[in-house]
């Protein structure tokens, strides 16, 4: 029990201090409630009315949400490389260069096609 006393400790003040914040917002902030204020906030952009269903979103979301994906997943893969680049040697840099360039393969091919551009 005493090596989960610090963790408990932790634990309890980061409680605290999320309590605490939404109590100070609520007691210190002003509480004049009005039509802008209760609109829902779309990076202030005037919200627009949909359908029940909620509509359609452009395909661009969606291409830039998948090429957001890719470009983690190979940071992730960098990471190890990087981590135990002297045991790999040779070899590993060869097969970094290779996924690395299939990347920006396709990073290229997609910013030719304008998949990059917000119109």
């Amino acid at each position: 029990m005493e090596l989960y006393t610090p963790v408990l400790a932790l634990a309890i003040i980061a409680a605290l201090f999320a309590v605490g914040s939404v109590a100070m917002s609520a007691l210190v902030g002003p509480s004049r409630y009005n039509r802008a204020r209760l609109d829902s906030y779309e990076c202030g952009i005037e919200p627009t009315p949909q359908p029940v269903g909620g509509g359609r979103f452009p395909v661009k979301y969606y291409i830039t949400a998948m090429l957001f994906i890719v470009f983690d997943i190979e940071i992730i893969f960098l990471y190890p490389w990087a981590v135990h680049f002297d045991a790999m040697g040779l070899f590993g840099l060869v097969e970094m260069v290779i996924f690395i360039a299939t990347v920006f393969v396709a990073y290229a091919y997609v910013w030719r096609r304008g998949g990059l551009e917000w119109d």
